[in-house]
């Protein structure tokens, strides 16, 4: 089982800062993704900053979501060991 969203903080650069119920931090680089499909809705940054976590899933108010699985393994990826 993958641990829960428990705070997500929007950064500079399109930056996420995610927080999960089991202690664990990672970062989320959303700008690989700012052009394709979905997710050229919060290719605006002030769209961008309004992310908020919505059960155990990051959200944005336009429509966009990620799920919780894909966003712990993309961002413990980007941790410096």
């Amino acid at each position: 089982m993958y641990p829960a969203v428990k705070e997500v903080i929007p950064g500079d650069n399109y930056i996420l800062s995610v927080v999960f119920d089991n202690g664990e931090k990672g970062r989320l680089d959303m700008k690989p993704m700012l052009d394709f499909g979905i997710f050229q809705r919060i290719k605006d940054y002030e769209a961008f900053k309004r992310v908020r976590v919505t059960f155990d899933a990051i959200e944005w108010d336009c429509g966009v979501d990620l799920d919780p699985e894909f966003v712990y393994n993309i961002s413990k990826e980007n941790i410096p060991a």
